[in-house]
């Protein structure tokens, strides 16, 4: 309980900023998307599209290719984040030396040491809820990939035996779900960034959050890759 007392107002207030802003933006995504499509929105439609396709189609090994690809980012940044938390770890049987780098910088405010260790397990617990966001969405390509496999034959929905989009909407649905989950691991990842700023001062954290923020916003709602998609 030592933190609470070490820990200046400042920093705490700068540490409360730094979630809102990152669950605010994280929330006014997701309503905003819906208004004007955002760039996971508007992919979404292509997966529609794609899971339409796929029960037209047979065989269906492109569809599975395709799902394998997909899962092996999230697979990947799993693997990287195992990494970063181990290194993170690391770092805190060396506080003293991190610490001391730190300082060198001339706009950097110094720190105690237990506040500086509690600065790096904000960083730990972002990474893990990076993980978690990571490791579910590999998780719901592979759910993916199970209804894919579980399709019926073309020629079945051609018969009106099975409903075509009733099918397609529901595998759609999945492949947007684990998009989402990688894309909250993607954002958690821009906030550590943010994240790092605070071992400076609490007016870096804030203001790297807020950077991340408008980085996220104009690659989410104004990007030119969004621009070329919805044509």
């Amino acid at each position: 309980m030592k933190i609470f007392a070490m820990l200046p107002l400042l920093d705490w207030l700068a540490l409360a900023a730094f979630l809102a802003i990152w669950v605010g933006y994280v929330a006014f995504a997701r309503v905003w998307g819906r208004r004007q499509r955002s760039l996971l929105s508007t992919t979404n439609r292509y997966r529609r599209y794609w899971m339409e396709q796929a029960t037209a189609r047979e065989p269906r090994m492109l569809d599975g290719m395709i799902t394998q690809n997909l899962s092996s980012t999230p697979a990947f940044f799993c693997s990287t984040t195992i990494i970063v938390i181990g290194g993170l770890f690391a770092l805190l049987g060396t506080t003293d030396r991190a610490a001391e780098f730190v300082r060198e910088f001339p706009f950097a405010q110094p720190t105690p040491m237990l506040v500086f260790e509690f600065k790096i397990v904000l960083l730990v617990a972002i990474f893990v809820y990076a993980y978690f966001r990571f490791s579910w969405s590999m998780r719901q390509y592979t759910f993916v990939a199970l209804v894919i496999g579980s399709m019926p034959p073309a020629e079945e929905f051609e018969a009106g035996r099975y409903d075509r989009k009733k099918y397609a909407g529901r595998a759609g649905a999945l492949v947007a779900a684990a998009a989402e989950a990688f894309n909250d691991g993607l954002r958690a990842y821009y906030f550590s960034f943010a994240a790092m700023g605070w071992f400076f001062s609490p007016a870096v954290l804030m203001l790297a959050a807020v950077l991340v923020a408008i980085v996220l916003y104009s690659r989410e709602f104004r990007s030119e890759v969004l621009a070329v998609l919805r044509d």
